[in-house]
Formats: C-alpha cells, sequence, structure tokens
C-alpha cells in the first residue's frame, strides 16, 4: 500500500461533498442516462493516511498515542457509490499512485475502470474530443496540486454540456502568483496565470489602468482584490464558459486564511440540467449548514 498523507478538516469535507454529490447525480439520472461516468483527473491513490497527534495528560483527559488511519480517498469513494457509475477514469502522472489506482481496480474486476498514466489536462481533452455526449452524463472532479488546470481544458469540459465539474480552486496559489505589484509579476508567473485563465486579459482586469494624477503621473498599477475578490473574479469568468457556476464554499471553513474555493460548474445550459444540480449543490456548499453540522457533531 502507497501511503499517500494529506489534508485535515478541509480534505474530510470536500470529499463528503463529493460523496454527497455522486450519490445524489447516479440516483437523479439513472432513469434517464445509459452511461454515467466519474473522471478523477487527480485521483492520488484511492486512498490517503490520516495521523492523530498523540497528546499528553491533563486535568480532564487521559493521554493518547497517535493514531494512524487509512481512509477513503476520492477514487474509493466513487466506486463506493450507490446507485454505481458505469465507467470509472482515474487519471494521475505518480508511478507510486498509479500502482497503487492499478491495485484498486483489480480488485474491483466487475467494474469498468480506466487508469491513465497521462497529464490531466491533455487525457481530459481527449477524453471529450473522442467521446460523443449526448447518451451520458459525467462528473469530473478536478484536486489539482497547484495551478495546472489549464483553461483549454475547462473550455472542453464546458463544450459537452454534458459534464459536472467540481473544481478545487487554489486560490492561495493564484493570491500567490498574482502579486500586489503588476512589476513583480515575471515571466514565468504570467504565462500561468495567461494559461490558466485563457487570456491575457486578466491583466487589465485585475491590474486596471488609472488615470495620471495632477502632476501627469500615472500610477503604479496594483492589485487591490483581496483573496474574496479573486474569488469572484474566478467564478466571472468561470461563468462566461459553464451554464451555471454555483457560489464556492471558502476552505477551510472553520479559520482562515482561505487556502481554496470548491466550485461547482455545470456545463448542460438547459434550465432543468441547472436546477436539478442546483438542487443539491447550493446545499452542500452553504458554509452555515457546515458549520451547524460540524458544532453538532463534536
Amino acid at each position: 500500500m502507497v501511503d499517500h498523507e494529506f489534508g485535515g478538516q478541509h480534505t474530510e469535507l470536500k470529499l463528503s461533498i463529493i460523496e454527497g454529490y455522486l450519490r445524489f447525480f447516479t440516483t437523479a439520472l439513472r432513469p434517464y442516462f445509459k452511461h454515467l461516468w466519474y473522471i478523477d483527473a487527480f485521483a492520488g491513490t484511492g486512498s490517503r493516511t490520516v495521523r492523530t497527534e498523540s497528546r499528553g495528560a491533563t486535568l480532564v483527559e487521559s493521554p493518547a498515542d497517535e493514531i494512524v488511519e487509512q481512509r477513503r480517498g476520492s477514487a474509493q469513494i466513487a466506486i463506493d457509490i450507490r446507485p454505481p457509475f458505469d465507467f470509472l477514469v482515474f487519471i494521475e502522472t505518480n508511478a507510486n499512485y498509479i500502482a497503487a489506482l492499478n491495485e484498486l481496480a483489480a480488485i474491483n474486476l466487475q467494474r469498468s475502470i480506466v487508469v491513465a498514466k497521462e497529464d490531466a489536462n491533455t487525457a481530459l481533452k481527449k477524453l471529450v474530443a473522442t467521446n460523443r455526449w449526448d447518451d451520458k452524463r459525467a462528473v469530473v472532479f478536478l484536486d489539482p496540486y497547484g495551478m495546472e488546470v489549464e483553461w483549454a481544458t475547462l473550455e472542453a469540459l464546458a463544450s459537452t454540456e454534458a459534464i459536472d465539474v467540481w473544481f478545487l480552486f487554489p486560490l492561495a496559489g493564484l493570491f500567490r502568483q498574482a502579486t500586489r505589484r503588476l512589476t513583480h509579476i515575471d515571466e514565468s508567473k504570467r504565462a500561468a496565470l495567461t494559461r490558466m485563465f485563457g487570456s491575457s486579459a486578466w491583466e487589465a482586469e485585475l491590474y486596471p489602468v488609472e488615470d495620471a494624477d495632477l502632476l501627469g503621473a500615472i500610477p503604479e498599477r496594483r492589485r487591490d482584490l483581496d483573496p474574496r475578490g479573486l474569488e469572484a473574479y474566478v467564478q466571472k469568468r468561470l461563468s462566461t464558459i459553464f451554464g451555471k457556476v454555483l457560489k464556492p464554499l471558502a476552505l477551510p471553513v472553520h479559520k482562515g486564511p482561505q487556502m481554496f474555493s470548491l466550485f461547482l460548474c455545470i456545463s448542460n445550459k438547459t434550465p432543468k440540467a441547472i436546477a436539478l444540480a442546483m438542487k443539491i449543490g447550493k446545499h452542500l456548499l452553504d458554509p452555515k449548514w457546515h458549520l451547524i453540522k460540524s458544532a453538532t457533531t463534536k
């Protein structure tokens, strides 16, 4: 077993949201579509290692040893969903993770599972281009390790009008790349931001040109948007290609700084499809519900 250790409170929450949506998705769409697919673009290993640190004795609690648990990752969760998906695609580049995913597929031989060792952007665009989408519906989970997801990939997914995309957007990464001053963005960062947003228009939109002052000096171009402002900008951009993009959930929920924004992007532009996805999506992405749930389960 490959030890894949990552995440915290936001990981548990993210995976519980995905599981809830996948269960709703297959239940709601099974009567209408013969082919239901799940595609995990950064699949990991299918499991993850969680460590609970040892704790010393206090006046009210006994000491506790370190606890090491193996919990389900997104790939295993997708396999476990009932009603089941007809076809599952797990995409990874890490050779050790690929080996673990192949083992997972081997113990589920009765399922149609493909493990692809390939760049996520390349694999997703190829998957879109080589399949017809009028007879199937799919969920794609984008949980990148950084800022790998390209705009062209998102455009391809949106063009199918058959795929719901859950995108854990790396807001902290964007905040670091899009520095306060435009002059501090080197060519490497500029290229990365252009790949992510699809054009260089982000420069004018995030770093507006201001009028000259009374002495004729033009102020330095700066980004004034805070993390929530950047999040709103990302939602606005995504909304230009998807039928509907729900207000994202800021993660972590309980305390800052915000590191991620969990988006649900619906490619189908028909009101009926959007209403169906929003029925559960708005509930799953409601931060008040998660705060109440957490408080009642402590």
